[in-house]
């Protein structure tokens, strides 16, 4: 199998065979979650989103475990905007514009939101007391079933030759509220230090959206506490403050 290396994260590699692509996960990656995220992407492909065809899940010759999908020709918006920084505010529009094209779509057998986030908040290791006003806050929140990404960001759109968008990496899909999708998007931009683009990106959201920007803050603390889940102590700091929030307003 002549496979050429893409991209590569500490525990997946994804590689190129023709017109397919594998994303090979390393020895120790929690099966369900593989299992999960196949599954994730073939309930999207459902809905009739361009997205990556999932064709097998293979285990290959080393005993790891490889989604097969198609390999979607084209450059990244990551990459669009670092080979053309002055056209970044044109391809943040054309982000927005995707996601909220994403967010008319529905994908009932997905997973929920609202209980990934609560499973999230309960691994978050705060506080039982912060962990309380988060459940609270949660709970009531407007209950919605829109498709989510869970990790909408520039690196996970690719632009094809003739234009069009492939959204890429269905791992944190899940239905619910399109606001905390953005809110998620708005925090990685921050999380990246990328403070005026995090504000141009939640403007244009709520702008054409027709959302005001008080209801997506509701969101954050709820997002940076999952986000909290990850570990990586470089984020905690400022991902408390976020969540400090929830215990101030």
């Amino acid at each position: 199998m002549g496979l050429n290396e893409i991209a590569k994260r500490s525990n997946k590699t994804v590689y190129r065979e023709g017109g397919l692509c594998y994303k090979v996960f390393s020895a120790d990656y929690n099966k369900s979650d593989i299992f999960n995220e196949a599954l994730n992407q073939t309930r999207v492909e459902e809905t009739g989103l361009f997205i990556p065809k999932v064709h097998e899940l293979k285990k290959l010759d080393d005993g790891r475990l490889a989604i097969v999908m198609d390999y979607v020709e084209g450059k990244s918006l990551q990459t669009l905007i670092d080979e053309n920084p002055g056209k970044k505010g044109d391809y943040i529009k054309r982000l927005v514009d995707i996601q909220l094209s994403m967010h008319k779509l529905s994908a009932p057998n997905l997973n929920k939101q609202r209980d990934k986030f609560n499973g999230k908040i309960d691994l978050s290791g705060l506080d039982a007391t912060t962990r309380y006003e988060l459940h609270v806050r949660l709970d009531s929140m407007p209950k919605h079933n829109k498709l989510c990404h869970g990790d909408f960001n520039p690196s996970n759109v690719i632009i094809t030759a003739d234009d069009r968008a492939c959204i890429i990496d269905w791992s944190h899909a899940t239905i619910g509220n399109a606001s905390a999708d953005a809110a998620r998007t708005f925090l990685l931009f921050k999380l990246a230090g990328d403070d005026k683009t995090a504000d141009d990106y939640l403007a244009l959201f709520c702008k054409k959206s027709d959302t005001a920007r008080q209801y997506i803050d509701q969101w954050l603390p709820i997002v940076a506490a999952s986000q909290m889940v990850k570990g990586k102590p470089q984020e905690r700091d400022m991902l408390a403050k976020w969540v400090d929030v929830c215990q101030y307003e």
